[in-house]
């Protein structure tokens, strides 16, 4: 029988799944956590098999959650439980096996099961503790595809000058264009993995070969002037790794 867990912040909505997964009589519901940081620890110690996890949490998203889990030895089968359809695309770039919608069918549900019986078969229970490497593609044509709204756009990756996040939505600057896409921070920095690019902020990446000018700022931290124009403020935490590389 299968283990599964489930992370939702709407108490009902994890009665409900629970009760759905029981009736199938092939899913033994081993806890349930609302915030990343209980599924996190129930999840290393539990080890299960399936991880039913909404999007929209209280603390962060679900997204976050499933990014974490990538580096897990042990990675349970992630599927996505929620109310917004428009995720789907991060979702299985995530290595997500299903995605289904509320309110949860009892079809739906069963079918999902099948599905994971399927993989089970074929040898491909585990889903992989690692991301596709898309390192070789990017090196090999220069240009990274990124979802902007329904189109899939071909973005130069030595035209970008930096990458930044802000309320929930990530923009890619270039000399005379912004692109706002779905993806996380998190995700377009392990595609830009080895690239002109370094974290100096939370919220920011910047390809160094943009970087103009170097301005001090308060407290030790920075502020980069880029070839555009723009600023980019640089945190305590990256400026030891900004001096070493710049050699400032």
């Amino acid at each position: 029988m299968l283990k599964a867990f489930i992370v939702d912040d709407e108490p009902l909505a994890r009665d409900e799944l629970k009760y759905l997964l029981l009736r199938t009589k092939q899913v033994e519901v081993v806890g349930e956590a609302d915030c990343i940081e209980d599924a996190l620890e129930h999840i290393r110690t539990l080890h299960p098999d399936l991880l039913f996890l909404d999007i929209e949490l209280a603390d962060a998203s679900g997204l976050q959650l499933a990014e974490q889990l990538l580096s897990f030895e042990h990675t349970p089968a992630v599927i996505f439980a929620t109310a917004y359809d428009e995720y789907a695309l991060q979702a299985f770039e995530l290595n997500a096996v299903d995605y289904i919608l509320k309110p949860f069918d009892e079809t739906r549900i069963q079918q999902t099961l099948e599905k994971i019986a399927k993989l089970q078969t074929i040898g491909e229970k585990e889903i992989p503790s690692a991301p596709v490497s898309v390192r070789a593609p990017l090196e090999q044509t220069g240009k990274m595809a990124v979802m902007v709204e329904e189109r899939i756009v071909l973005v130069d990756i030595p035209s970008i000058v930096f990458v930044g996040s802000a309320e929930g939505k990530t923009m890619i600057k270039t000399r005379d264009k912004e692109y706002k896409i779905g993806e996380s921070l998190v995700m377009i920095e392990k595609k830009l993995h080895n690239a002109s690019f370094m974290r100096v902020h939370r919220s920011f990446l910047v390809n160094v070969n943009h970087i103009s000018e170097i301005q001090p700022w308060f407290n030790s931290t920075y502020n980069l002037i880029m070839t555009d124009g723009s600023k980019v403020p640089v945190s305590r935490t990256y400026v030891k790794e900004l001096k070493q590389l710049l050699g400032f």
